[in-house]
């Protein structure tokens, strides 16, 4: 026996699994797929032949701390785009954005104000924090956590459990103090394990390999190792992504 509670907008031929819920004014798109007891928040825009897997939560609007430097401002609906996957138990948040074709894997945590590229990939239980942008054909890997204001430009790899901070202070700073999440330059690479300290940039087709640690920008094709990260060499012509496509 199932039970649902739809309020929103559903296409004629949506597949809406048992024990969904989906809020007052949410668009549910032709052909879209909802697993069992998915939760879609008031407002939320599902396009055409999206898949949204069991479990999975989309458009929640964030609780935040009385420290938090994010915006208060009510975030708007969140929309995912025509053929985009959301997995199981993943959670989305109101106010991001999901492109076209791009999947969020399951356990995966993306909030406000975040916009995911057409068909790139966010891995199984990454974190992708308030104002982040990431571009088209990304992949994150596994258990990445993508601080607030980062931006991970297009073509750009972040292996397993790579993490970036952005606050150097950690949370000892004025109100105006910046906080600078890395950029991502088009089509880099970064190792398994790799940590990125705040505001750092590193360079198109970059590489930086696993463990390191980056406390400096990183030249386009400089390639990065060791603790703290020093550039060693630069990328050849015949690695540069576009002999790969």
């Amino acid at each position: 026996m199932s039970a649902e509670a739809i309020l929103g907008d559903v296409a004629g031929d949506a597949s809406i699994g048992p024990f969904c819920v989906v809020g007052e004014g949410a668009r549910i798109g032709s052909g879209a797929r909802l697993g069992a007891h998915v939760i879609v928040k008031p407002g939320t825009v599902i396009g055409a032949g999206c898949e949204v897997q069991d479990g999975a939560v989309l458009g929640k609007q964030p609780k935040l701390a009385r420290h938090s430097s994010a915006s208060r401002e009510a975030a708007d609906p969140l929309v995912v785009e025509d053929g985009a996957v959301v997995c199981c138990r993943a959670v989305v948040f109101a106010g991001a954005k999901i492109g076209q074709g791009a999947i969020i894997g399951d356990q995966a945590f993306v909030r406000e104000r975040t916009a995911i590229g057409a068909g790139s990939v966010i891995g199984r239980g990454t974190a992708v924090d308030n104002d982040v942008l990431v571009g088209e054909r990304v992949r994150v890997q596994t258990d990445v956590y993508l601080t607030a204001y980062s931006v991970i430009e297009d073509d750009v790899f972040v292996g397993p459990g790579v993490l970036t901070t952005n606050d150097s202070t950690m949370a000892r700073h004025d109100d105006d103090y910046p906080v600078r999440g890395p950029t991502l330059r088009r089509a880099c690479r970064v190792g398994g394990a790799v940590v990125i300290t705040p505001g750092v940039e590193i360079g198109e087709e970059a590489f930086i390999a696993a463990g390191a640690v980056v406390t400096r920008d990183v030249p386009a094709r400089g390639v990065v190792m060791g603790v703290p990260g020093r550039v060693i060499r630069e990328i050849p012509d015949e690695d540069l992504l576009h002999r790969w496509r």
